[in-house]
């Protein structure tokens, strides 16, 4: 049965991990929330896990709620400036940032105009760098309790804790923090390399059945 995901920003690991495990269908046309992964990821700074933030253009109250797919980037601040230059200054001296560099750049040196739409060119472009296809079949409505498909939309929200062993591996300023688990999948990639795929096809995901 196909896993039904949300399209997030720099998905975390454990988002991941499900995508190389399975066969996903993206969720378009759902309602927008915040404080999910829509709009957030996290990456390992000098001072700890710090939260990249996409801002976003907002509707008044009386237009009532936007559908995900019509969510518009806030552009006029140069937020993918800031997001760039704090992954090259927490991972320039990771093992594979150099290697990657090139391949990760247009998410920040290209404009785009919807959420929706650039988070899925992110998640192809991260695929690309995993070397694994990009999920893509896509859903035609909102169903509240699907049927055809295994429910893992719970992963888009920031706050929910999930029973997943995360398994250390290098991180630039572990000495510093200690391991910090399941922010963006960047932070395995420039760490890791191509060792990265594997850790994610081995993450034990049984507890989300997944």
């Amino acid at each position: 049965m196909q896993k039904l995901l949300h399209p997030t920003y720099i998905p975390n690991i454990i988002t991941f991990a499900a995508i190389v495990q399975n066969d996903i269908c993206w969720e378009l046309f759902d309602n927008f929330q915040k404080q999910t992964y829509r709009n957030r990821g996290y990456v390992c700074t000098d001072r700890g896990s710090l939260m990249l933030n996409i801002p976003i253009k907002h509707v008044g109250k009386n237009l009532g709620r936007q559908y995900y797919k019509d969510v518009q980037i806030e552009n006029d601040y140069n937020w993918q400036r800031q997001h760039w230059r704090t992954l090259q200054t927490a991972y320039r001296t990771s093992p594979y940032f150099e290697y990657y560099e090139d391949e990760i750049a247009p998410i920040y040196t290209q404009t785009y105009t919807h959420l929706q739409e650039f988070n899925l060119t992110t998640i192809e472009i991260i695929s690309n760098c995993l070397q694994i296809e990009m999920p893509n079949t896509k859903t035609t409505r909102y169903e509240q309790a699907p049927s055809t498909y295994k429910d893992l939309r719970n992963l888009v929200d920031a706050k929910k804790k999930f029973d997943v062993f995360f398994p250390k591996y290098h991180q630039v300023f572990g000495e510093r923090h200690g391991f910090i688990k399941n922010v963006s999948t960047l932070d395995l990639i420039f760490n890791e390399g191509p060792n990265a795929l594997l850790y994610l096809k081995n993450l034990n995901l049984h507890s989300l059945d997944a």
